[in-house]
């Protein structure tokens, strides 16, 4: 087999990563323990106002080895880059690998919500996809962490006592949704040999 064919036949990879209160510190956490070399997109959906968008990305990039901007509608999902959901609308992966922002469901309390973008990869990806929940309050995440999981998805939710608030991953773990639990110091280690393994 060429090298190639080989390239060709990998699968896209995908780090869907849901956070909410307690969040963006998290966050800087994680993707600094991200080498630049990583194989895989990340997508980020965090609680924040559109307001606060553009500056949590500028924020994030300075401790990431990976470049961290907000997701403009129709950004396709590459390796090695970091997007961030940046309108109060929800941010679904649409057809192509490709991101886009809906209104609908309407009656979702939190926007973006996190429970719509991880239901959406389960809907239209087709790669290899591990969903991460991190520290917030409230439920928002645990739905749609425990339906990647069923989809056959590595899942990951934070540990107790590295949140800032338990209730998202708690929720999650209570529904069986979580492969893992670990602390923050320990999640970027786990997506390294998750797909550079492979």
């Amino acid at each position: 087999m060429s090298d190639t064919t080989s390239i060709m036949r990998i699968k896209p990879r995908l780090v869907a990563i849901g956070a909410s209160a307690g969040g963006p510190g998290a966050l800087a956490k994680l993707l600094a323990g991200i080498p630049k070399e990583f194989p895989a997109a990340i997508v980020i959906v965090q609680h924040v106002d559109e307001k606060f968008a553009v500056g949590m990305a500028e924020w994030l990039s300075r401790d990431s080895s990976l470049p961290v901007r907000i997701a403009a509608e129709g950004d396709q999902i590459l390796p090695g880059t970091v997007l961030l959901a940046a309108t109060n609308d929800h941010l679904s992966l649409k057809p192509k690998d490709r991101l886009g922002y809906t209104l609908e469901p309407s009656d979702h309390v939190h926007r973006p919500s996190v429970d719509v973008f991880f239901n959406s990869i389960c809907q239209s990806w087709s790669g290899d996809a591990v969903g991460v929940l991190l520290t917030g309050m409230g439920r928002d995440g645990a739905r749609g962490l425990k339906a990647l999981r069923d989809k056959g998805h590595y899942t990951i939710a934070q540990d107790q006592a590295s949140c800032a608030v338990y209730g998202m991953p708690k929720a999650a773990i209570a529904l069986g949704a979580a492969v893992d639990v670990l602390p923050i110091e320990r999640i970027a280690a786990r997506l390294i040999d998750t797909f550079c393994r492979q």
